[in-house]
């Protein structure tokens, strides 16, 4: 009897270990597109001003996959030999860790999940199959190992310090890029502030309060309750604030936005958006309301997929780029891909020149593209980075 079921055992294995390799490179494929295109024709005047970016990107869900992001891969937007042919200095890794089934822009509940089957298939460590904090830490634990793994050229950035060093080697002419760390919800906490000290001292440095749910920290812009702030979730607030934790409203309700900018000490960001006066989509905020984030010192990252820009392609990018440059101010634009997070682009991170390429043609001035390209992040982290 023990023969037959040590064989049952065996062949169960086996199925897992092949379905971990196949299955979510499938899954991934089929989410997380490159929209086919002829390849962008990018000039000399562009290709040369883009070489001497600082570029940096306020979102993308790598960490989420089962992919070497060490290697360039045909899957996905992003991997660290791509985010080297953009010419990216700093990326900013969410760690995504529940997800609705069947996830909208108009109403979900929090009763369905699908980032557990998604975890079993990839093989995460079994207490990340129920634990949503579990799920944060491992991704967090990733980022450690793919820089470890990349011979000095993927850095973990955790404060200022670090991001002053990355910027001389950058200066310096090395091609090394800079990894800061995002959860993209606050559920990840489970309720308990604690969460957010052990996540902070393991390298949290980004929190997003909710993302296509409500929480324990309030309302979702996605979710039922369209409330604001919870008690816990004021409490949240207030201790990111001590810590130095960089408050995300991505996803946020309009109500939780007010109240998270009444509250909060320290200026926030969207780190992946649109701008409603262009793309009028349930996913992004009011035109008023975005004003009212960067009114107070906060910064808003422009995304790539339908969603944010309803026109995908270059010119759509930078027209939604431009709009929000007149409506927020230059200094308040930054860019935000969602990159990996289960969407259709036009262009993936090695192919950011056509940005620099678009923005020219429309008239942008080189400052201008500096700025959002990288200087804004830059200079905001700097800002609101913590001490070693």
């Amino acid at each position: 009897m023990w023969k037959w079921s040590a064989i049952v055992l065996g062949t169960l294995g086996l199925v897992m270990a092949i379905a971990s390799v196949y299955v979510p490179r499938l899954i991934e494929r089929g989410t997380n597109i490159n929209i086919p295109h002829q390849p962008w024709v990018v000039g000399p005047k562009a290709a040369a001003l883009h070489e001497t970016l600082f570029i940096a990107d306020l979102h993308s869900d790598t960490l989420l996959w089962k992919r070497n992001i060490l290697s360039r891969s045909s899957v996905g937007h992003l991997d660290l030999p791509r985010l080297q042919a953009g010419n990216v200095a700093l990326q900013v890794f969410s760690a995504v860790t529940k997800s609705p089934a069947g996830q909208n822009y108009e109403e979900n509940t929090a009763d369905s999940d699908n980032i557990t089957a998604l975890a079993i298939v990839q093989m995460w460590p079994i207490a990340a199959w129920q634990s949503i904090y579990a799920r944060a830490s491992y991704q967090l634990d990733k980022l450690y190992r793919i820089a470890a793994d990349s011979d000095g050229q993927l850095l973990v950035i955790r404060s200022r310090q670090d991001l002053e060093n990355l910027i001389a080697e950058r200066a310096a002419g090395q091609h090394v890029v800079g990894g800061i760390y995002l959860i993209e919800g606050a559920h990840p906490l489970e309720g308990n502030v604690e969460n957010l000290n052990k996540l902070y001292a393991k390298g949290l440095r980004i929190s997003g309060l909710t993302h296509f749910f409500d929480n324990a920290v309030g309302g979702s812009l996605h979710g039922v309750s369209k409330q604001g702030l919870t008690p816990f979730g004021r409490s949240v607030i207030e201790r990111a604030n001590q810590l130095g934790v960089i408050i995300d409203v991505a996803h946020a309700s309009p109500a939780m936005v007010e109240e998270v900018l009444a509250l909060s000490s320290r200026p926030v960001i969207l780190s992946h958006g649109g701008m409603k006066g262009v793309c009028d989509s349930p996913r992004n905020l009011d035109d008023e309301l975005m004003r009212k984030i960067a009114t107070r010192g906060g910064l808003v990252g422009i995304g790539y997929w339908d969603g944010a820009v309803c026109d995908v392609t270059p010119n759509g990018v930078v027209k939604t780029i431009r709009y929000a440059i007149d409506q927020l101010g230059v200094e308040h634009v930054a860019l935000g891909s969602d990159y990996d997070g289960t969407t259709a682009v036009m262009f993936d991170t090695s192919e950011l020149a056509i940005l620099t390429q678009t923005m020219l043609d429309h008239g942008f001035s080189d400052q201008e593209i500096r700025q959002v390209m990288g200087e804004n992040a830059k200079r905001f982290l700097l800002e609101n980075l913590p001490d070693a």
